[in-house]
């Protein structure tokens, strides 16, 4: 999509040496402990697929399924979050400067409606949540506000800064920080809640530090700034890919996910920014006021790339910590069961017919339950990089689930959760791609707490014309698999188990 915008000079250098990592990463692959996890089948899982409204103000309130042509969009790289009501939030972007999209779920996932941000008061001021558009993200506070409602954060990049849009009364009304971010030149931020009132944002500066700023005031002001690298690791700045962040909402601990080399030494030996062989944890215990990088697995070969597209982390219900991440061909995870300390051997968690799994996303729920999400296909041919994978590999979401995952018995279920999204090749490198970028960087899930059941929210290029999947009138047959086609659309959980 023209405008949107994912990484800076910085950055940029380490997201283009993903792509030709990802060819020599299927060989390192076996060198991570205890590769496969036994899965099986999600007997009995099944998903309702629809896409959703566009753009405020002009489809304010139209809820999905069910509204036939207004039920289109073009938006990409969606986020998603369930608030402990029940209630799914889901925001997606329009592309840099073109403004930010939400909605609201409060069936479980079965219809979502369209929510007017604060600055969609006319037709010329139809920008959603934040007006930049850029790189969106999502959450909600763990905790009631005053008025007996959870506060739902909503960021998006706008370059100079990271807009913050804050609702107190579950999305009826909205007020915008335009300022969440200490210095101008910011890049693909993060932003997670705690408390009733707490919120913080992670995001690279211009030096690609990744910074971590806390709010007390609902995202009013952001006081309380910190560096993610501590002083053993400060040179990693200028020398990693960012992830989200997480907040356990019992403890209080902060954790920010990035890959990165593992010594100033492998950075030079291995050419610079193609070293991104290791997986780190920044850990924070005093409320975000400083971090401690915590090494969660190396990959003893170095030009293996961590972050396609991008590291992630959750926490359960327990506080266990749960570590997920992409090599460019498969994805793995592992855990902690004591703050991010020490880690789990590092398990393969996609199997056939998934030969292929990038851009992984994790929801955690009650002690050691776990769901994965990924784009997945099931051409591999060990020597191809995603970017250049032929017309005839045909991409799903997937969806796997774990219920017993803080051990090496737990085995993950899996299954499609939805058609055909994508065929042929996917870019790994941001906005220095060369290839095609329909599927951008990154999508993700949440579970309802109540009934433990997913909703995912993603990427598709192709053209529907059903009841639930109407395309747009930029989108005809013969525009498919192409960014004329791009939306966003939602795959929920109907059946199976959950991890509440």
């Amino acid at each position: 999509m023209p405008g949107h915008f994912r990484t800076s000079s910085s950055a940029r250098r380490v997201l283009v040496a993903l792509a030709a990592c990802a060819v020599l990463a299927t060989t390192a692959a076996s060198s991570i402990a205890a590769k496969g996890g036994g899965g099986k089948p999600a007997s009995g899982t099944t998903f309702t697929t629809f896409s959703l409204a566009g753009t405020p103000p002009q489809s304010v309130g139209t809820t999905c399924p069910g509204a036939g042509s207004a039920c289109t969009n073009g938006a990409s790289e969606p986020a998603i979050r369930a608030g402990a009501d029940g209630t799914f939030y889901a925001s997606s972007e329009n592309g840099l400067t073109s403004g930010t999209l939400a909605w609201r779920s409060t069936d479980g996932g079965r219809h979502y409606a369209t929510l007017a941000g604060p600055n969609d008061a006319s037709q010329t001021q139809d920008q959603g949540f934040a007006p930049g558009g850029g790189d969106t993200d999502l959450a909600i506070a763990p905790v009631r506000n005053a008025q007996g409602n959870y506060n739902v954060y909503v960021a998006s990049l706008t370059l100079a800064s990271v807009s913050v849009s804050t609702s107190t009364n579950n999305g009826a009304s909205w007020s915008l920080n335009p300022v969440g971010a200490i210095v101008p030149g910011d890049d693909r931020e993060w932003i997670a809640a705690d408390g009733a009132s707490k919120v913080c944002v992670s995001y690279h500066d211009p030096a690609a530090n990744i910074l971590v700023g806390c709010s007390t005031d609902a995202g009013a002001t952001f006081n309380q700034v910190a560096d993610s690298f501590d002083t053993a690791h400060a040179w990693l700045a200028d020398n990693n890919s960012t992830g989200n962040l997480a907040i356990d909402p019992a403890s209080h601990v902060i954790y920010q996910t990035f890959s990165g080399p593992s010594s100033i030494a492998d950075t030079v030996a291995c050419g610079g920014f193609t070293c991104l062989n290791v997986v780190y944890m920044a850990v924070s215990t005093d409320g975000g006021q400083s971090f401690t990088d915590r090494v969660v697995y190396t990959n003893p070969d170095k030009n293996v790339a961590y972050g396609s597209q991008f590291t992630n982390v959750s926490v359960d219900q327990a506080g266990n910590v749960y570590s997920v991440f992409s090599d460019g061909n498969d994805t793995f995870y592992t855990w902690s069961t004591d703050h991010g300390s020490h880690w789990a051997a590092p398990r393969q968690v996609n199997q056939a017919p998934s030969a292929t799994a990038i851009m992984p996303w994790s929801v955690a729920g009650a002690a050691g339950k776990l769901d994965i999400v990924w784009y997945g296909t099931s051409f591999d041919d060990g020597v191809t990089a995603p970017d250049s994978y032929p017309a005839s590999a045909v991409w799903y979401v997937y969806f796997a689930q774990n219920l017993s995952a803080t051990s090496t018995r737990g085995t993950f279920s899996q299954v499609a959760a939805t058609p055909i999204i994508h065929s042929g090749g996917v870019c790994l490198s941001g906005i220095a791609c060369t290839g095609n970028r329909d599927l951008y960087d990154d999508f993700g899930v949440a579970a309802n707490p109540l009934t433990g059941l997913a909703s995912i929210v993603y990427s598709d290029d192709q053209y529907r014309n059903d009841a639930t999947n109407v395309s747009s009138a930029n989108c005809t047959a013969a525009d498919t698999n192409t960014s004329s086609c791009d939306h966003t659309a939602i795959a929920t959980q109907l059946t199976g188990k959950g991890i509440n």
